[in-house]
């Protein structure tokens, strides 16, 4: 029951109605026993920073921030976290007694739901990144700071790919055409960023048949569940997994920003495959 001490927090965007933040959190509160509630808030891109002002004058605990306003709130901002700095935007707002901080939790939820789904360790591994927009970006560093051994960038501009390298430090590198394939064969994790393959696209943005049992692709996709690039993947054996972990884990790490306590992975997880089977 919502009363006049329900604590409030959201997820601010345009569009915003298809978010499944407000039901990730709110699977997340109740599991908890937390009397708080998260909404969807609409915010056109002219008036993000106003939004954020709002936050703090209405003592909103804390929103999600996705498209487009990612890098529009961080004017409106008191400081940044350190992740959050380092690329420049922000997915995530805390307000702690009137500090509105930025925070990024993209990359810590792609570590996080890689270790948890596969056991697979960040430090020492190799891993190839499809993509160089917001998602690339956050992957990559947060693979840097964690100690992956190597980082290969394939995009299909190489400017774009040159600056996202330049956040995954000495161990990124960028692909140019003729090496993609040998960069598949060697990775221990190959990561699609790309919008190819959503929805109704029947396209893959490369090529998978270079990889093998032993490889593991992330398809930050999910939706479909299954991607045409994870399908052609699986059929070799390689272990797959769609983008509803990483989504998942990153919310966590906005709750545990918000409320300092660790939330219940279990229900977050049925809460979003429910609502994406249409339940």
């Amino acid at each position: 029951m919502i009363t006049g001490a329900t604590q409030v927090c959201g997820v601010i965007g345009d569009p915003i109605r298809h978010s499944l933040s407000p039901v990730i959190h709110n699977a997340a509160f109740a599991a908890m026993g937390f009397d708080w509630v998260s909404l969807a808030f609409t915010v056109p891109a002219a008036d993000a920073e106003i939004a954020v002002a709002g936050l703090r004058a209405m003592d909103i605990r804390g929103v999600s921030v996705t498209l487009p306003h990612k890098a529009l709130v961080v004017p409106a901002l008191d400081q940044m976290a350190p992740s959050a700095h380092a690329l420049g935007v922000a997915n995530c707002i805390s307000n702690n007694a009137g500090v509105l901080t930025g925070h990024n939790t993209d990359g810590v939820g792609f570590i996080n739901s890689l270790e948890a789904d596969f056991d697979s360790p960040i430090a020492g591994r190799r891993f190839v990144i499809a993509g160089a927009g917001g998602a690339a970006r956050s992957i990559v560093h947060a693979l840097g700071a964690a100690g992956a051994k190597d980082i290969a960038i394939a995009n299909r501009t190489p400017g774009r790919a040159h600056d996202v390298a330049v956040l995954g430090g000495k161990a990124a590198r960028v692909l140019d055409g003729d090496a993609l394939v040998g960069a598949l064969t060697a990775a221990d994790v190959v990561v699609n960023t790309t919008s190819v393959g959503m929805g109704d696209d029947a396209a893959m943005p490369f090529d998978p048949s270079p990889m093998g049992p032993s490889q593991v692709l992330v398809d930050i996709i999910y939706d479909p569940a299954e991607t045409p690039l994870m399908a052609a993947a699986s059929a070799q054996g390689v272990r797959t997994a769609n983008g509803v972990s990483m989504l998942v884990h990153q919310a966590a790490e906005q709750l545990r920003i918000w409320t300092g306590h660790t939330p219940d992975l279990k229900a977050m997880m049925t809460a979003a495959a429910d609502a994406l089977a249409g339940g």
